[in-house]
């Protein structure tokens, strides 16, 4: 599939959701941005936005298979990734799947689970497999993790450690709709019998693996490697970090800038791309020091400051020269 044709694949699973969710597209946007640079998605937000009904909705109109596993107190590693277990009939083990194995997985209040199972989701985000009693399973493919957690209760909760929210490409949040979209929500749930909307099928298996094989042909200029490189390494510089972006997050950056270009049906990166979603790849990635905690400063504005700070390259169609 090439850019034009993912860009439309993708437009056509954004009609869809914005016909059953009231949401902003910038949030639908973030969580293709996830799926298209091959990564997964942190969703933080209060409950009841529709998180579930996002993640749910998503997997439907990909064509994908679903799953979804609340997290709880709880919840043991196997109770994820699946377990061993004898057959009486054969006389021998055998690996009964957990519900990791589908292609959407939600991880729904992820932060509700001890790290010994957070853990358990470490290999199958990085290597889309998962090792159960000495034996490796490859999951579907493709695979895309969705989770969530909530960031008012905290009674019983475990944060997850940066080390695993440096696996997740994107982190966002719906947040609430404004009044015209809350009266909408309501109009729509007046005009049909179920409580939750539903959604079509647009697209099916090979064409969400072409259309994320897509950003792969995207251009991106000398200039923006260097701008982006340029980017991540200031958060390290910052006096209000203790811990800036890892190599790690410069490299998820230029998967997202791709995957960006690829939305917006454009063979190559621009600036502007580059910042469209530089906070929602690395914002999430930053530590930072005790007293920029104490005093409640977001790491968005640190991401924001830091780009007014480094200077963006002009660059023309993406693979020409620079401009100046």
């Amino acid at each position: 599939m090439d850019v034009p044709d993912a860009s439309a694949a993708c437009e056509d699973v954004l009609d869809t959701l914005r016909a059953a969710i009231v949401a902003e597209d910038a949030f639908f946007e973030d969580i293709l941005l996830g799926l298209l640079s091959r990564g997964h998605v942190l969703i933080e937000d209060v409950p009841g936005t529709g998180k579930t009904l996002t993640a749910r909705s998503m997997a439907t109109a990909l064509g994908l298979s679903f799953s979804r596993v609340q997290f709880t107190p709880d919840l043991l590693p196997s109770d994820v990734t699946g377990t061993t277990v004898y057959d009486e009939g054969t006389g021998e083990f055998e690996f009964s799947e957990g519900p990791i194995f589908a292609n959407v997985v939600l991880a729904d209040e992820i932060n509700r689970a001890p790290p010994k199972t957070q853990a358990a989701l470490l290999e199958a985000m990085e290597e889309e497999q998962v090792t159960v009693d000495g034996t490796t399973y490859a999951l579907p493919e493709p695979f895309f993790l969705i989770a969530t957690q909530n960031p008012v209760e905290q009674a019983g909760n475990f944060p997850l450690p940066e080390a695993q929210l440096d696996r997740f490409t994107v982190k966002t949040s719906m947040g609430y709709p404004d009044l015209a979209g809350e009266v909408e929500l309501l109009r729509r749930r007046a005009g049909r019998v179920e409580q939750d909307p539903s959604v079509e099928r647009v697209l099916d298996e090979e064409r969400v693996k072409g259309a994320r094989a897509a950003p792969e042909s995207v251009r991106v200029h000398d200039d923006l490697l260097e701008y982006m490189a340029a980017v991540t390494r200031a958060t390290r510089g910052d006096r209000r970090v203790e811990v800036g972006v890892s190599p790690r997050g410069t490299q998820r950056l230029f998967e997202a800038a791709r995957a960006a270009a690829t939305l917006a049906g454009r063979e190559f990166v621009t600036p502007d791309d580059v910042k469209r979603v530089a906070t929602p790849v690395l914002a999430h990635r930053l530590v930072l020091t005790p007293d920029a905690t104490v005093d409640d400063v977001a790491k968005a504005d640190v991401l924001a400051a830091v780009l007014d700070r480094v200077a963006v390259p002009t660059v023309q169609d993406g693979g020409a020269d620079p401009a100046g």
